[in-house]
C-alpha cells in the first residue's frame, strides 16, 4: 500500500517508492528502492524534500510492521502525481554524486580526456539500450539518467569537448552515438537559451532518446549504405511515431521526452512529420531537438554519405527558410560557434588554421592552430593563437573547404595538446 508520509518518518527498511519537491534536491538516482544504508537516509534527511511516498506492501510501514509475504504492490493504488514524470537531476547512486552543473570550467584540453572517457561508457550504454529497444524492453528513463547527467557535466566543464568528439562517429556506429551527440548539444542549447537545470537535464533526456524509434526500423533500411528508395524512406518516416509508442510504455519518460521523440521532424513551416505541425505549435523543446538532430546528422559520416564540414553545416542550416526556429538557431549558432571546433579557416596573414576553441564572448575570434601557410603553399610549424586576445595581429577572413586543400588530418590538429 502507498503511502505519504513526512521525511521525518522515513526509516531504515522502508521502501522508498516516490519524492515529492523538485527532484534536483533528491539525494538519489532512483526511487524505488528499500532504504538499508543510514549513509542515505541522514542525505533524504538533509536534502530538504518535505514528503516521501513508501510502499509498506515491499517494506516497513510507519509503524514499523512488516510487509504480508502474498500482499503484493497494487499498481492501481498509485496516484498519478506520486511519480515525477521526469526527474531534474540525478543526486547519488553507488556513491557517485550528482551532476554539478555550476562546476568549474575547464579548458578545451582539460576536458577531452574526460569527455572521451564518457563517450566510450556512453556508447556502451546506448548500444545496451537500444539492443533492449530492439528486443521489445520497455525503456527505463530513470536507467538513463546517470548517463544524462554524466553528458551534461562535461558539457558544463566545456561544451566543445564533447560535442566535438561526438561529431568524429564512424558510418557503423552512427545509430548509437548520434543520440550521445543530441543529449550534449541539447544540453548545451539548453543553458544558452536560459533554461533552469530541471528543464536542462530534460532536454537531455529527450536528446538521448530521440530516435529510439529507429530500433523498430528494419536493420536493412536503416544501416543502408545507399540513398532510400521513396518506400524505404515512408519507412523510415514512421520511427517518430513509432519511438512515441515505444516510450509511452516505458517507465518515467517524461513528456519532454515523449514531445521530442515524436516531433524532432517538424518544422516551421507545416512541411514535416508526422503532424505537419507549424511555428508554436511545435513545443520549444521539439524546435531544440530538431536544431541538434540536424546539425550532429549532417557533420557525421554517415552509412550513405560522407560528413559535412561543421560552419559550412551552420551556413547551410542558416539558409533552409520555414525550417527552424530563428530564435532558437540563433541560440544554437552561439553554442558551437560561428567557427565550430575543427573547422579549418583562413586568417588575414594568409595562414591556415584549424578552431580548437571557442571563446564565449568573442565567436568570431576562438582560440586556432595554425599549420599552413597559403603564401608559401607549405605547410609551417603548429602555432596557438587566441584571436580575441588584447595583442592578436591576426583575424579570421573566411572559413575554407578542407576538400580543397587536400587535408585529411585536422581532427587530429584539434584533438593534439596545446602546449
Amino acid at each position: 500500500m502507498l503511502k505519504k508520509i513526512a521525511t521525518s518518518q522515513v526509516r531504515l527498511g522502508m521502501y522508498l517508492h516516490g519524492m515529492e519537491g523538485s527532484w534536483l534536491s533528491h539525494p538519489f538516482w532512483k526511487t524505488k528502492f528499500v532504504l538499508t544504508d543510514p549513509a542515505d537516509l541522514r542525505a533524504l534527511q538533509a536534502s530538504g524534500v518535505p514528503f516521501c511516498w513508501i510502499d509498506s506492501s515491499l517494506g516497513l510501514d510507519v509503524d514499523g510492521a512488516k510487509p504480508a509475504a502474498s500482499a503484493p504492490a497494487s499498481a492501481s493504488a498509485q496516484p498519478e502525481a506520486v511519480v515525477a514524470v521526469v526527474p531534474e537531476a540525478p543526486a547519488v547512486v553507488a556513491g557517485r554524486p550528482r551532476p554539478d552543473l555550476s562546476t568549474t570550467p575547464a579548458s578545451m584540453g582539460e576536458e577531452l580526456e574526460r569527455a572521451t572517457q564518457v563517450m566510450q561508457r556512453s556508447k556502451r550504454a546506448v548500444m545496451t539500450l537500444f539492443g533492449e529497444a530492439r528486443l521489445g524492453k520497455a525503456v527505463d528513463a530513470e536507467q538513463c539518467l546517470p548517463l544524462v547527467a554524466e553528458v551534461a557535466s562535461s558539457v558544463v566543464r566545456n561544451p566543445s569537448a564533447l560535442i566535438s568528439l561526438a561529431r568524429l562517429k564512424t558510418k557503423d556506429d552512427y545509430t548509437y552515438m548520434h543520440s550521445v551527440a543530441v543529449c550534449a548539444l541539447m544540453v548545451s542549447l539548453a543553458r544558452q537559451m536560459g533554461l533552469d537545470e530541471a528543464q536542462t537535464l530534460d532536454a537531455g533526456l529527450a536528446g538521448l532518446l530521440h530516435d529510439i524509434g529507429k530500433m523498430a526500423m528494419p536493420l536493412d533500411v536503416l544501416n543502408k549504405p545507399g540513398s532510400l528508395t521513396d518506400d524505404e524512406f515512408a519507412i523510415m518516416r514512421d520511427h517518430p511515431t513509432r519511438g512515441f509508442e515505444m516510450l509511452k510504455e516505458g517507465a518515467a519518460v517524461s513528456e519532454g521526452a515523449l514531445d521530442v521523440a515524436l516531433r524532432h521532424h517538424e518544422k516551421m513551416d507545416g512541411t514535416g512529420y508526422p503532424g505537419k505541425l507549424k511555428g508554436e505549435e511545435i513545443s520549444l523543446l521539439a524546435r531544440m531537438g530538431a536544431v541538434c538532430d540536424v546539425y550532429d546528422a549532417i557533420t557525421s559520416n554517415r552509412p550513405y554519405k560522407t560528413a559535412w564540414d561543421p560552419a559550412a553545416s551552420l551556413a547551410r542550416m542558416a539558409q533552409w527558410a520555414g525550417h527552424f526556429d530563428p530564435r532558437v538557431f540563433q541560440a544554437f549558432v552561439k553554442c558551437v560557434g560561428i567557427y565550430p571546433v575543427g573547422t579549418l579557416v583562413k586568417l588575414q596573414s594568409g595562414k591556415l588554421a584549424v578552431v580548437l576553441e571557442q571563446n564565449a564572448t568573442a565567436l568570431t575570434a576562438p582560440r586556432v592552430r595554425a599549420f599552413y601557410s597559403t603564401k608559401s603553399q607549405m605547410p609551417i610549424p603548429t602555432q596557438v593563437l587566441d584571436l580575441s586576445s588584447p595583442g592578436a595581429s591576426d583575424r579570421i577572413i573566411g572559413r575554407e573547404d578542407p576538400a580543397t586543400w587536400g587535408f585529411q588530418k585536422l581532427d587530429e590538429l584539434w584533438q593534439a595538446p596545446a602546449g
